[in-house]
């Protein structure tokens, strides 16, 4: 579903990734690791349209991507969330779900102003379906709560919730369990499966462990801005070179 080919990215002197290849699959959940500074949020920012390569191709079902924006890209299919959560403060939960939807909508801005009837009807079905992605998320409870008074995990939450609300065919997640307790990294994995189970790749950059090998189709593994190694989360577990870029090499 989403091809990289010889990804390379040179910041002044400094090579963040080099030579990067690898393919992530349709309908499964695909972890990107490694040690930090080993260029996994570079990789993220160049797939999504934030950064442009060096040299390289992004491929997305087949289509080059490289340097596309991120309004394209979700037009696309292709929607992200990052590590600090960005959301609209001062709107509502449910209102930041509609901001969501925004790509799906038809009414411009005078027919909105004038209340035109398609209009309020187009509105109506926004509300409902963001309220539906809320539910999906579970924190349908908290729809009119100022998004600026949410607690950290519940933030998350409301992300990728918004995120959904595209109706993404992937959704790229970068540290989505940074900050989150023991509790709440349970209640995000089951909602990273639920996505996966609803059709949607994930591909996701992560520190913890215990979450990607919970629940991860396939690994790549990043060191110093090289792929280092690929596999399953148990061939993973037994790499000794993976083994040595976390640890230290130890005779």
């Amino acid at each position: 579903m989403l091809e990289l080919k010889g990804i390379t990215q040179i910041f002044g002197g400094v090579t963040a990734l080099d030579d990067v290849s690898f393919d992530i699959a349709a309908d499964c959940v695909t972890g990107i690791i490694g040690p930090n500074g080993a260029g996994k949020t570079t990789l993220f920012n160049i797939v999504t349209g934030i950064y442009q390569q060096t040299s390289g191709t992004v491929l997305f079902e087949g289509r080059d991507i490289s340097g596309f924006p991120a309004e394209r890209l979700a037009s696309l299919g292709m929607v992200r969330t990052f590590q600090n959560v960005e959301l609209f403060g001062q709107m509502s939960v449910l209102e930041n779900v509609m901001v969501g939807l925004h790509s799906r909508t038809n009414s411009g801005i005078l027919a909105c102003s004038l209340k035109m009837p398609w209009a309020v009807s187009e509105e109506r079905r926004i509300h409902d379906e963001a309220l539906t992605w809320l539910q999906f998320a579970g924190i349908d409870d908290l729809a009119d709560v100022q998004a600026a008074n949410l607690p950290f995990g519940k933030g998350r939450l409301l992300e990728i919730a918004r995120a959904m609300a595209c109706k993404p065919r992937m959704i790229l997640m970068d540290e989505p369990a940074a900050g989150l307790n023991s509790q709440e990294t349970v209640g995000l994995a089951t909602l990273i499966r639920r996505i996966r189970d609803a059709g949607v790749t994930v591909v996701l950059v992560e520190h913890d462990m215990e979450l990607v090998m919970d629940i991860c189709d396939r690994i790549v593994v990043l060191n110093l801005g090289r792929k280092l190694a690929e596999g399953t989360p148990r061939e993973i577990q037994d790499n000794h070179e993976v083994i040595a870029a976390y640890l230290g090499d130890d005779d």
